[in-house]
């Protein structure tokens, strides 16, 4: 049994993002299907040991050729330094204009292979397979693609649609707790920010995909897939509405920054924590109740999210912070940009925020002044 959902918008292709169990196997001639020359995987240490041939072998069963070429594990392989090895295997191995990547594992994955299929040829197609439960309700929806870089997050990239989404959710089994949980505040986001009956169920019936309950874990990925396919056919480029889509990643991406990018909190560790931090910024303005900022921090805090600047081990500067977040790609004319919120399920652009106001909050939190 499986779930397609559709994502199209003005200005791409629509394309089907596919939820349901033992879609790995199918892998092969859901792709055929795309009419590629050749499919090559790109994939992470990690994940091509444990799902790599299960791909290559349903690819290869159809009569497609492929290969597989991977980079190491972790938010560092999102460099100049790895997406110049994997364009520099796409060529090696002759791949043309017809042929095709398959990005098969986490966000780094997807996000550093869809950027290599951006610029190979001036753009050839792309499938994801997202092994991760962050990356299936977030990073693989959308056609954003990007790289890092010690300045900040994501701030080499390009918008490079996928042809086809695979999400299954058996794959989620082999995923650590704390990996589980970091995808789960990318849900938990997609609730606070437009549907506050999803997030009530999170905390309620469906907390138990926090913990990777499979049957939870299927209807969180189809909600949060169905969210963000709206938002993304109503703004593919984030020009208005898809900004929402960033609620807590401006203080979670500064955090990440300062942090160098470390185990020390994880992307979905790092939104979590600024989804809390801009419910309870917004509550501070006056923007927001002060009961729903703490709704917010509570449900992120009982799925073994951090909420609090004390929950990591590290040693903040507020005007460091401000100066990540003044560098953020969001920002505009030098002024802060920040998702705010006026309750849950009801969050909103703020594209003057006062700094000043922003690094008093911050050393209220417990930065250093």
């Amino acid at each position: 049994m499986t779930t397609t959902i559709p994502v199209g918008g003005e200005g791409f292709a629509a394309y089907e993002v596919v939820v349901g169990r033992g879609l790995l196997k199918e892998a092969g001639a859901r792709i055929a299907a795309l009419k590629p020359t050749r499919a090559f995987i790109v994939s992470d240490e990690t994940v091509a040991a444990i799902h790599g041939e299960t791909v290559r072998a349903s690819l290869e069963a159809v009569g497609l050729a492929t290969g597989v070429v991977t980079v190491p594990a972790g938010e560092a392989s999102k460099s100049f330094e790895q997406l110049e090895a994997v364009l520099d295997r796409l060529l090696a191995e002759g791949l043309d204009r017809k042929s095709l990547v398959a990005a098969l594992g986490g966000g780094v994955v997807g996000d550093l292979a869809g950027l290599a299929a951006a610029l190979f040829m001036r753009g050839i197609d792309f499938v994801q397979v997202p092994t991760t439960l962050l990356a299936q309700v977030d990073s693989s929806v959308g056609g954003k693609t990007a790289i890092d870089t010690p300045r900040g997050k994501n701030l080499i990239g390009a918008f490079h649609q996928p042809r086809l989404v695979l999400a299954d959710i058996e794959a989620l089994a082999t995923l650590p707790v704390r990996q589980v949980r970091s995808g789960w505040a990318e849900v938990l986001k997609h609730g606070l920010i437009c549907d506050a009956a999803f997030f009530d169920w999170l905390g309620g019936e469906g907390a138990a995909g926090a913990e990777g309950n499979p049957d939870a874990l299927e209807r969180a990925v189809i909600r949060s897939v169905e969210i963000k396919a709206q938002i993304v056919g109503e703004d593919e480029k984030e020009a208005g509405r898809r900004a929402l889509l960033n609620l807590g990643h401006t203080f979670g991406h500064a955090l990440e920054a300062e942090l160098g990018f470390g185990d020390a909190l994880t992307h979905g560790e790092a939104v979590a924590l600024g989804c809390a931090m801009a419910f309870r910024f917004s509550a501070r303005q006056g923007l927001c109740p002060a009961a729903d900022a703490e709704k917010a921090e509570a449900g992120i805090k009982a799925a073994g999210l951090p909420t609090r600047l004390a929950d990591v081990d590290q040693v903040f500067s507020a005007d460091a912070l401000i100066g990540r977040m003044a560098g953020d790609k969001k920002a505009e004319g030098g002024r802060l940009t920040l998702i705010l919120a006026r309750a849950i399920g009801d969050a909103f652009t703020d594209k003057d925020v006062d700094a000043d106001a922003v690094r008093a909050f911050l050393i209220e939190e417990g930065a250093a002044a």
